[in-house]
C-alpha cells in the first residue's frame, strides 16, 4: 500500500483552443495547465477533473492518447508519468423533486465510458461544452445511468448555502431526491468539517471528501486528501470509498471552516456577520442574509459527533492564505522545495526560515499547528488569517 495526494475536484476555464467551459473559471485552466500545476508544482498523485463530458475535451485527450502522451490505465483513469487523471464531470440537478439547484459530481472510469456519458448528456441538457449546467432528468436515472457505466456519484459541497444538497434550509433528508444506496461520497465543502457533518446520522456511511473546487491554477489543493492504495487508479478510488480491502482515505486536509467563504450567517450586502434574533444588517441596514454552513449543520444535526470511524480532519491553511506569502514569495518556496505538498508536511521551520524568513516561517509552522487566529468568512467572502499569531 502507498499514500496518494488526491484533489478531485478541479475545474477547466477553457479548452486548448480558448473556447469557455467553467465561465467562471481562469481562462489559464486549460487540461495542459492543470496536469502542470497539479503534478509539478502542487505534487498532487490523483486529480478529478470535473469537465471530462465537454466533447473537444474528450477528442484532445484521445489525441493525446494516440500520441502516447498518456495511457488509460487497465483499473481506470488516465496515467500522466507521475500524476493520474480521474475523469469527471460536475452536473447541475434540478427536478421535480428539487427545492432547488443541486451540483454532483460524477466520475467514469474510461474515456470510452465519459464518451457514453457525454451522449447521453447532450439530449438532456442545453449546451454540452460547457461545465456545471443543468440537466433535464429525473435524479435518481441519473445516478443509475452513472452506475450503468460502473462511475461514482457524490454530491458536491454538500453544505454551501446555493447549489447543493442541503443548502437552502429546505432539504432536510437525502431520500428526497437521490437513491441513498448509489452514493458512493459526500463532498463536504469549504467552509464546513469532519467534526460539523459527523453530527448528521444520514451520513454515517458515506465517505467524506475535501477537494478544492478550484476555479484556477493556485487554488488547486487548496483542499485535499491522503489517500492509501495499491496503485492510483479508478478501481483503488473506488475501494477507497467503500473502505473495501484496507483501502481508506488516510487524512482530510482541509481549510478551518473559519477562512470558507460561507461559515457564518453574513449580510449578502456588506458581508457583516448576524447578529442573534436581528433582521436588518447592523452595519448597513439591509435585510437579507446568507445563512452560514454553521447554521445549517445546527439545524440538521441529530446526534452527538462521531469520530469513532473517521479519519482526521487536518485544518490546512493554503501557502496564498498566509500573510505575506505572495507570487515572488511561492516561486522561492517552489524553486527550494519542488512542490506545495512538500512545504506543508515535509520541510522544518528553520528549513522555511532560512527561504522566507523567520515571520513568515512562523506563520506557516503555526498553520501545520492549528495555533492560527481566523477571521471568519461568510456571505461569499472567504475569512482571513490573523497575522498577529
Amino acid at each position: 500500500m502507498h499514500r496518494y495526494f488526491v484533489d478531485l475536484h478541479i475545474h477547466l476555464g477553457s479548452t486548448n483552443t480558448g473556447k469557455p467551459v467553467k465561465i467562471t473559471a481562469s481562462k489559464n485552466l486549460t487540461l495542459e495547465n492543470v496536469i502542470i500545476e497539479a503534478r509539478d508544482r502542487k505534487g498532487m498523485n490523483m486529480i478529478g477533473v470535473i469537465d471530462c463530458h465537454v466533447p473537444e475535451v474528450l477528442l484532445q485527450l484521445r489525441r493525446w492518447q494516440k500520441e502516447g502522451n498518456l495511457i488509460e490505465g487497465e483499473e481506470g483513469g488516465l496515467n500522466f508519468q507521475e500524476l493520474t487523471l480521474i475523469l469527471g464531470s460536475e452536473l447541475e440537478i434540478y427536478d421535480e423533486n428539487c427545492s432547488g439547484p443541486i451540483h454532483v459530481l460524477i466520475y467514469i472510469p474510461t474515456i470510452e465510458g465519459m464518451w457514453q456519458f457525454s451522449n447521453w448528456l447532450s439530449e438532456r441538457l442545453k449546451n454540452i461544452t460547457l461545465s456545471s449546467q443543468r440537466v433535464y432528468e429525473n435524479a435518481q436515472v441519473i445516478q443509475e445511468k452513472v452506475k450503468e457505466l460502473k462511475g461514482l456519484f457524490i454530491p458536491a459541497h454538500i453544505f454551501t448555502p446555493f447549489k447543493s444538497m442541503f443548502g437552502r434550509g429546505v432539504r432536510k433528508e437525502i431520500t428526497e431526491v437521490f437513491n441513498p444506496e448509489l452514493i458512493d461520497g459526500v463532498e463536504l465543502g469549504l467552509s464546513s468539517n469532519t467534526e460539523m457533518a459527523s453530527s448528521i446520522s444520514q451520513l454515517n456511511g458515506y465517505t467524506f471528501l475535501t477537494n478544492s473546487d478550484a476555479h484556477s491554477l493556485q487554488k488547486i489543493g487548496r483542499e485535499y486528501q491522503v489517500m492509501q492504495m495499491a496503485s492510483p487508479s479508478f478501481e483503488e478510488l473506488r475501494k477507497i470509498l467503500h473502505n473495501m480491502d484496507g483501502r481508506k482515505v488516510l487524512t482530510n486536509y482541509g481549510l478551518n471552516p473559519y477562512l470558507g467563504k460561507y461559515y457564518k450567517t453574513a449580510c449578502e450586502k456588506c458581508f457583516s456577520h448576524k447578529e442573534n434574533g436581528v433582521i436588518q444588517c447592523a452595519n448597513c441596514g439591509h435585510e437579507r442574509f446568507v445563512k452560514g454552513v454553521s447554521s445549517r449543520i445546527d439545524e440538521l444535526s441529530d446526534q452527538p459527533t462521531k469520530l469513532e470511524n473517521r479519519p482526521p480532519y487536518i485544518h490546512q491553511v493554503p501557502l496564498d492564505f498566509i500573510p505575506g506569502v505572495g507570487p515572488r514569495t511561492l516561486l522561492k518556496l517552489r524553486e527550494t522545495f519542488h512542490t506545495e505538498m512538500n512545504v506543508l508536511h515535509y520541510t522544518t521551520k528553520d528549513q522555511l526560515s532560512e527561504v522566507v524568513g523567520e515571520k513568515i516561517a512562523n506563520l506557516i509552522d503555526g498553520a501545520r499547528k492549528g495555533t492560527l487566529q481566523y477571521h471568519a468568512g461568510g456571505a461569499g467572502k472567504f475569512g482571513k488569517v490573523s497575522p498577529d499569531k
